[in-house]
Formats: C-alpha cells, structure tokens, sequence
C-alpha cells in the first residue's frame, strides 16, 4: 500500500480488530452524519428546526435519532435552556471538528475523482460482466 500508513492485518484476526478504520467508517458515513456535521461546522450552534432548514430532506424522527448517535459518540453536544418555551440547541464538539481534515480530503478526493466512478458506472452499465 502506498504512503506511510500500515495496515496490519493477521488473518487470525477478528475482522474488525484487523482493519481499525471500520469503527470509524461506522461512526461518521451513518446516513445522514455527514450533511448534520457540515451544516453544524459551517453554520455553528443550531436549533433543531434550523438544523432540518439547512438539511432540506432529513424527516425529523431520522435527525433525533442521528442527533442522538452524535451526541452520545461525542461528536454533537445537546444544551438544553429552561425557558418558556424551551429551547434545545445542538453543536459540534471538539472532537467533531478534529473530522475537519477527513472531511477536507475525502471532499479533495471526490473533487478529483467522482468523474471516474461515474465513468466506471457507466461503463459498467453500458457492458456489464457476462
């Protein structure tokens, strides 16, 4: 494998334990993580119906419920204001925006080459394997 990372990987090893990254993959490519971080890196502190504004598509039992995920993984943070009426505003941690990088490249990488996936799709389609 190219670059300086290694993979290590012992074929008596449980799958998971052999490719580290699938806990990540796991906890930030969920449906719907990725367009819930980047409007809260982008737009900052959000109140649910901002946060569905920005999404556009996301029904609200899927955004509690991704909202949720993220916050117990650490990436979101729930505050709750006592007023009248009560006020619920979600906001990235610290630890969410250390994905900034990731997110930069993978964006760098699509960028560079989602013209080649659809190329190879329709390739693909055009001549699928017999």
């Amino acid at each position: 494998m190219a670059g300086n990372t290694e993979w290590v990987a012992d074929a008596a090893t449980d799958p998971e334990l052999a490719c580290p990254t699938s806990s990540v993959v796991d906890i930030v490519f969920s449906r719907w993580t990725t367009p819930i971080m980047w409007t809260l890196h982008m737009h900052g502190r959000q109140r649910f119906v901002e946060l569905q504004r920005h999404i556009g598509t996301i029904t609200p039992k899927v955004l509690t419920q991704r909202l949720r995920q993220l916050e117990r993984d650490g990436m979101v943070v729930r505050t709750y204001h006592p007023e009248v009426p009560p006020r619920v505003e979600y906001e990235i941690t610290d630890l969410g925006q250390s994905l900034a990088p990731l997110f930069a490249h993978l964006a760098e990488w699509a960028a560079t080459n989602l013209d080649k996936v659809e190329q190879a799709r329709h390739d693909y389609d055009t001549d699928p394997p017999q």
